[in-house]
């Protein structure tokens, strides 16, 4: 039976960037964990933030030693939806309600809006955990289970 959109495990925005570049030091924790996904029922997800994060970084010469084209980086989110266990979460309804709340609760300012963009659409389809290298993007969020690859 595949995992409900409870059940699933969100891919941060770092771990795809890190499975894609061998040199960085984080790159064989972070491919083994994307390599679960080629198995159904995995129970990875991926979010439109975290993929247009991802596109934005590995375009980026001032980002990446090794910019991708857009055309590759388009190929490569088209492999990591693809891998039968890896879901592409939808924008709940209430998306722009809950992000507002977080930004009150937590008293949000400048870049980490779009942490708790991805937070908001998390909890806006019932998940509460993510996979990420950057730990204290999302540690002040109670709700939040902060797992490392």
């Amino acid at each position: 039976m595949p995992p409900t959109l409870a059940d699933l495990a969100l891919v941060d925005t770092n771990v795809l960037i890190y499975a894609l570049f061998p040199g960085a030091p984080q790159h064989v924790a972070a491919r083994a964990l994307l390599d679960r996904a080629v198995e159904e029922g995995a129970g990875l997800c991926v979010s439109l933030t975290i993929v247009s994060e991802f596109l934005s970084v590995v375009t980026d010469p001032r980002r990446v030693t090794s910019p991708r084209s857009p055309e590759e980086a388009a190929q490569t989110v088209e492999k990591i939806l693809a891998l039968p266990g890896m879901t592409l979460i939808p924008i709940p309804p209430d998306a722009i309600e809950r992000l507002l709340a977080l930004v009150r609760a937590y008293r949000v300012t400048g870049a980490s809006l779009f942490d708790f963009q991805i937070i908001a659409t998390m909890l806006g389809n019932g998940l509460t955990r993510v996979y990420t290298y950057n730990r204290s993007d999302f540690e002040k969020v109670h709700e939040i289970d902060v797992l490392t690859p």
